[in-house]
């Protein structure tokens, strides 16, 4: 099963979902029963103009989710949308996982 959120369930997402924010990153959390461990990331235009720039920011986003998945600290039976803030921009791996942790035990 992939860890990618469906562009169809963004919507539900954001709907019915709770937001934390975060220095680095805007995270959008989901939990039900039917819901799977999947994460989607979204990069603004408007924030980072460069392409070169969102598609940083969009791996570095993905891979924090599947590390932190790896090692057992994203629930389960949850759906997340994590939005980059520009803060996010230069930062390591490292920092967006301490981020996505710190956001998780806060929502």
């Amino acid at each position: 099963m992939s860890t990618r959120l469906p562009g169809a369930k963004y919507k539900r997402v954001f709907d019915r979902g709770r937001s934390v924010k975060g220095r680095l990153l805007v995270a959008w959390r989901f939990s039900s029963p039917d819901a799977d461990r999947q994460a989607g990331v979204v990069v603004s235009k408007k924030t980072f103009h460069d392409a070169v720039d969102r598609n940083r920011a969009k791996r570095l986003m993905r891979e924090a989710y599947r590390l932190s998945v790896k090692e057992g600290s994203m629930p389960e039976r949850t759906e997340w949308i994590f939005i980059a803030r520009a803060a996010i921009g230069g930062k390591s791996c490292g920092d967006v996982m301490a981020e996505m942790r710190r956001l998780c035990a806060r929502s």
